[in-house]
């Protein structure tokens, strides 16, 4: 007979795309996480995994298989979701990427008290800059700043957030403070990598208006993009939950070119087709409350006092 153990394990393994990663998501060795999927394919008759040194891919067989029983763990494990909530418990695994700076300095403090409120929830959390494909990596939500571009996911917002033009008043005296978007052609500027060279983009009366200055800097991480320009390599646009608190001690300055960024929200995103458990809306419903409209880092503040 066929075990659900033995679809969880597989399932786990196409999507982590090796058997030591999840291994180490399921909490199993090696050794069982093997043993399960050799005893799937025994009772199957057939090979779902190519196998290497160098990497693991499904079959042909195996990618077939690998659609329905992804659909049959998931339901599996949405009915005992459900009997939780009928019971009021969270309870359960709930695996979630964020990037690094938000969730080192807002997502945590937020998490922390949530969790303490919830004992029986197993949470994984992963911080990566990296645009994490939600669906194919096995998460129940992906926490993101800015738009959401894949038609898989459906976002929630958490959050407004707000980015802003800053520099060192050091940078300033040397260089001038530009007062137009024009202006800032002119200037060195602090680049996040992920977003591409036109990342500068402010409303225009005929559309978004696209400004390119010189490369100081490009780098894929808000911390360091934050220090460069403290340390006053050039002017960087960044969210207030990174420069918030430079600000307000005064390490930066935040500059009025005439324009405001793109408004953009901290969202979070979970793949479509699938039905958001308690936990997750739970979650989502605590982060929102904890954050608030606007949200404490606008001007600078601590996250709030667990009430």
């Amino acid at each position: 007979m066929m075990k659900l153990e033995g679809l969880a394990t597989f399932v786990a393994v196409a999507e982590a795309g090796s058997i030591s990663e999840a291994a180490r998501r399921l909490r199993l060795s090696k050794s069982v996480v093997s043993e399960r999927l050799a005893e799937l394919e025994r009772g199957l008759g057939t090979s779902l995994l190519h196998r290497t040194t160098r990497k693991l891919s499904l079959t042909e067989d195996g990618a077939a298989f690998h659609e329905r029983a992804a659909r049959i763990v998931r339901e599996v494990e949405e009915a005992a979701a459900d009997l939780a909530e009928r019971r009021g418990d969270l309870v359960g695994p709930l695996r979630i990427a964020a990037p690094v700076t938000f969730g080192r300095m807002h997502l945590g403090p937020a998490l922390y008290p949530f969790l303490a409120r919830h004992p029986a929830i197993e949470l994984t959390l992963e911080l990566d800059d990296r645009r994490v494909d939600a669906a194919a990596e096995g998460y129940d939500a992906v926490i993101r700043h800015g738009p959401v571009v894949d038609s898989r996911l459906m976002a929630w917002r958490l959050a407004p957030s707000r980015r802003v033009l800053v520099a060192a008043p050091d940078y300033l005296d040397r260089h001038g403070t530009p007062a137009s978007l024009d202006a800032l052609a002119g200037h060195r500027g602090i680049f996040y990598t992920n977003r591409g060279v036109a990342d500068w983009r402010f409303p225009g009366a005929t559309g978004a208006e696209i400004v390119r200055a010189g490369v100081a800097l490009r780098v894929n991480n808000g911390d360091m993009m934050r220090d460069a320009a403290i340390a006053g390599l050039g002017i960087a646009l960044l969210p207030l939950f990174i420069v918030g608190a430079a600000v307000k001690d005064g390490a930066l300055r935040v500059i009025d070119a005439g324009a405001e960024a793109e408004p953009e929200f901290i969202v979070m995103a979970h793949p479509e087709g699938r039905r958001p458990s308690a936990k997750l809306r739970a979650l989502a419903d605590f982060l929102r409350t904890r954050f608030g409209v606007p949200p404490y880092w606008e001007n600078g503040a601590a996250p709030p006092p667990v009430p």
